[in-house]
């Protein structure tokens, strides 16, 4: 098959026009094209009195070889590539060492039903609880402000993606497509089968949480096993030349398991995990993240901005945005992880300390669009000195926001116009916080870094040059947003293994390998095919 690109149509077009527009692409009669089926849909908004959709297109023709001669220079027709999965290695029959899989968000949850299909009956170890219940004390958290810090937003089966707008798209690069392999186990899980070709796929919290439960069944059905509220203590190490490598894992509780391969997926924020790891000598980098606030606004000025007047058109659906702003004192400001039609939402794991995210459902109906507006930190110049020294800067402005918003898990928040001006807000305007537990009105320079007050101040207004209103009045602003990545990387080399501890295999989000649910299912890929082609190694 013939695989077009960068087919361009009107936002209205009929019917017949994607045929029209292959025959036409081709220059071929209707006779000579055979079929077709659409890879992905897009759309260019940036004048939305004329958006226009944009089409990737698998085509079968008459005289393949011919066509594919005639448009050898054309970068938008070739050959469609191959992106069935294709599975590295099958279990041995005598498997001595089942593999182990730390932490169940996207990367631990596609290491362990890769590992699963491939006949090697992982064994999967999960600090938190299953995600139903899981879900009941996050909503809990949110509604009666009692924390469980085994089992909330950040930690628990599905991980911190559960809670937030189930994106499925990122800048990773793919060459193997196991981003197909992705989107195709979620579709049979359950999700929108749309996600397989819209270009900008999301998900939405709720149906996540039925997902995350049929691919467990999955896993359990081909041999897997589960261990909820089981968080790995220490790990057991034996010399091996100048480095080390895994005997096995001591576990909350006392209980300990023997292992060879562990995949450790854990997140961004198991903190304790993190510094556990460094004390035995894992070798661990500090690395770049970013810290700030939520933005909220009406989706309905977003929507206008962006569309015009082909608001509520339903392949456009709520829209979205990206920015991006360079500072004059060299800080960089973007938006992230943006929830159309969202809530803000109380991300906490450790008591004392307040942390938001942001989450949508599939429909993202809600009132208010959300977004992070974070400006980047480095090592070198934020925090020097300790690979944790990250963490420590985290859990600071934490307990910071904790304090100002009324030590009660309240969040401090502030009018973007009172930010702008410096001025402590008094009361809400239009757009009415969508943060439980709730909000303390303050003024949000209290609570973090100068530099951060003074880039976010520059990059708003800048902002508002792109979406007209993006700096009104009575847009709001909560804090703190700190984990946006991890503040650390667990080095591997090019076996995936860590660099200096043999069978320990980092992955995911938290090892700073992954940004987003697909890039983390992505890594858990790469990885449990690493530990299935070792296993098998060892076997031959």
């Amino acid at each position: 098959m013939l695989r077009l690109t960068d087919i361009k149509l009107p936002l209205d077009h009929d019917e017949q026009a994607l045929e029209l527009a292959i025959l036409s692409k081709l220059n071929i009669s209707k006779s000579e094209l055979l079929s077709f089926d659409l890879f992905k849909r897009g759309y260019d908004a940036r004048n939305n009195r004329n958006i226009q959709l944009i089409y990737t297109l698998d085509v079968e023709v008459e005289k393949q070889e011919e066509l594919l001669a005639q448009f050898s220079r054309d970068p938008h027709v070739r050959v469609t590539p191959d992106m069935r999965y294709k599975f590295v290695a099958q279990a041995p029959t005598d498997l001595t060492h089942r593999p182990v899989v730390v932490g169940l968000g996207p990367c631990g949850l596609f290491a362990a039903l890769i590992l699963a299909q491939m006949g090697f009956k992982p064994i999967i170890l999960e600090r938190g609880k299953a995600v139903r219940e899981r879900t009941k004390d996050t909503f809990g958290f949110w509604r009666k402000q009692e924390l469980n810090p085994e089992s909330n937003v950040q930690f628990g089966e599905g991980g911190a993606g559960t809670f937030s707008d189930g994106k499925l798209y990122s800048q990773v690069k793919d060459r193997k497509h196991y981003g197909r392999k992705v989107l195709h186990e979620f579709v049979v899980a359950g999700a929108p089968e749309e996600i397989m070709y819209v270009s900008k796929p999301h998900i939405g919290t709720f149906k996540l949480v039925n997902m995350v439960e049929k691919m467990r069944e999955q896993i359990i059905a081909l041999g897997g096993e589960f261990r909820f509220s089981t968080r790995v203590e220490k790990l057991d190490l034996e010399a091996d030349n100048k480095n080390h490598k895994i005997k096995g894992l001591y576990l909350s509780g006392g209980d300990y398991i023997s292992c060879k391969q562990v995949i450790l997926a854990i997140g961004h924020s198991a903190r304790d995990t993190f510094t556990a790891l460094y004390e035995q000598g894992v070798y661990i980098e500090a690395k770049p993240f970013s810290i700030g606030f939520r933005i909220e606004h009406e989706q309905s000025m977003i929507d206008h901005s962006r569309f015009g007047d082909n608001i509520g058109n339903p392949i456009l659906g709520a829209a979205d945005y990206k920015l991006v702003h360079h500072c004059k004192n060299g800080r960089t400001v973007y938006s992230f992880c943006m929830c159309p039609g969202g809530t803000v939402v109380a991300a906490a794991s450790e008591p004392g300390r307040v942390v938001t995210n942001g989450m949508s459902q599939y429909s993202r109906h809600e009132r208010n669009a959300n977004s992070a507006i974070v400006v980047g930190v480095t090592p070198e110049e934020d925090y020097p000195g300790h690979p944790l020294a990250g963490i420590e800067l985290q859990r600071s402005l934490e307990a910071l926001a904790f304090t100002v918003g009324g030590e009660n898990y309240h969040a401090p928040a502030q009018l973007i116009g009172d930010f702008l001006t410096g001025q402590p807000s008094a009361e809400i305007g239009v757009v009415k916080p969508s943060y439980t537990p709730g909000i303390t009105l303050t003024d949000l320079s209290k609570v973090v870094p100068d530099y951060v007050t003074h880039a976010i101040r520059e990059a708003i207004p800048a902002f508002d040059r792109q979406i007209k209103g993006f700096a009104k009045q009575d847009g709001l602003l909560t804090g703190v947003e700190t984990r946006t990545s991890s503040p650390i990387c667990i080095k591997r080399g090019a076996d995936y293994q860590s660099v200096n501890v043999h069978g320990l295999y980092p992955a995911g989000e938290g090892a700073g390998y992954a940004g987003g649910i697909w890039s983390a299912g992505i890594d858990g890929i790469r990885v449990a095919e690493a530990v299935a082609l070792a296993i098998a190694g060892d076997a031959s």
